[in-house]
């Protein structure tokens, strides 16, 4: 069984600029596993607000050695066998722990979802991301969205309320408000929320940083709307952590360390009684499709990244008015796309 791995570079779509050059960039790893002609394909994404880099992910895959395992139907020895190799390096592991699922879909000829016992829904939706950005920039990336039923906005900016304002002069979707951190004081932050429930938001992802447990912990007792953790969770021990603290948690593979830990922790949530959102990062349709075999289990779903990339190397999940199509292909459902 064979590892193959090379670095890829993932071109952000500028909807409303012409100006290649003014593109933003997010590196990523690509990931092949073959066995006896069959490939499993892997990603790491890699946006740079996260700890690894493409340097870090090639170190790491360096060491992966899969040359004394032959039967990618037995994928737990090998999953646990990746995860032993370093601490951390969650990203690097996930570009494995996908590849290996897509394989072992593809060798047992049935798609992911069905392996991992999950029956499909056909009303999940996936919200649409709009960054902090000028008020016109951002009131044409919502009309850009018209398909999604949700609106995932990024707050923090010294302008929150009025970024909200403006997108309620066009459309009254329901939002997510995701502020990574941005608010430091916990008052402050009640009296914007408290607002924010009049103006059709249903969440709030990580309002205050991470650091600060007893002021959110105070924040949550008080405030009319779910706050959950994005930050303040990397993987499934810090769930036990966060209980008592949150009411909900954004799981990502690249931050689990693959589908395998990420099912975990969506197992281990539930019985926490937490809610749960399935996010990304910026990926192509591999990790975005990989992810979505999950969706049917979660609360709520942040599963836009590949609409957000002009580059994609796969064809895999689609988003048809808003709702995710989770593909009946074996192993991940995705296909490389050749040019």
């Amino acid at each position: 069984m064979n590892l193959k791995y090379y670095p890829y570079t993932i071109k952000l779509k500028e909807q409303f600029k012409i100006s290649v050059n003014s593109r933003t960039i997010t590196p990523a790893i690509m990931v092949e596993v073959d066995h006896n002609g069959l490939i499993g394909y892997g990603e790491a994404s890699l946006p740079p607000y996260l700890i690894e880099d493409q340097s870090s992910v090639i170190s790491f895959l360096n060491k992966v050695d899969l040359g004394s395992f032959d039967d990618p139907v037995n994928i737990n020895p090998m999953l646990d066998y990746i995860g032993n190799i370093a601490e951390g390096n969650n990203a690097a592991k996930a570009a494995v722990d996908i590849a290996m699922y897509d394989l072992l879909g593809k060798f047992l000829d049935i798609p992911l979802h069905k392996y991992l016992g999950i029956s499909k829904r056909t009303n999940i939706y996936s919200s649409f991301t709009i960054g902090i950005s000028d008020l016109k920039k951002i009131k044409h990336k919502v009309d850009a969205a018209s398909e999604f039923k949700f609106l995932k906005v990024k707050l923090g900016a010294a302008n929150d309320k009025e970024i909200i304002s403006s997108i309620r002069e066009i459309t009254d979707k329901p939002l997510f408000v995701d502020v990574n951190q941005g608010w430091i004081d916990k008052y402050f932050a009640l009296d914007i929320i408290t607002w924010l429930a009049e103006q059709n938001v249903i969440l709030i992802e990580q309002p205050m940083p991470k650091e600060k447990i007893e002021d959110t912990r105070w924040l949550v007792e008080r405030s009319p709307l779910p706050i959950i953790a994005d930050e303040a969770v990397q993987g499934l021990s810090d769930l036990e952590k966060i209980k008592g603290v949150y009411l909900g948690v954004n799981i990502k593979l690249m931050k689990a360390g693959g589908i395998r830990q990420a099912h975990q922790m969506i197992k281990r949530a539930k019985e926490l009684n937490l809610r749960i959102m399935l996010g990304c990062m910026t990926e192509t349709s591999c990790a975005i499709t990989a992810a979505s075999n999950l969706s049917p289990l979660v609360d709520w779903v942040d599963l836009d990244g590949a609409e957000l990339i002009s580059n994609d190397l796969f064809n895999g999940m689609k988003i048809k008015n808003g709702k995710i199509v989770i593909p009946d292909l074996p192993g991940l459902g995705v296909e490389k796309i050749t040019k």
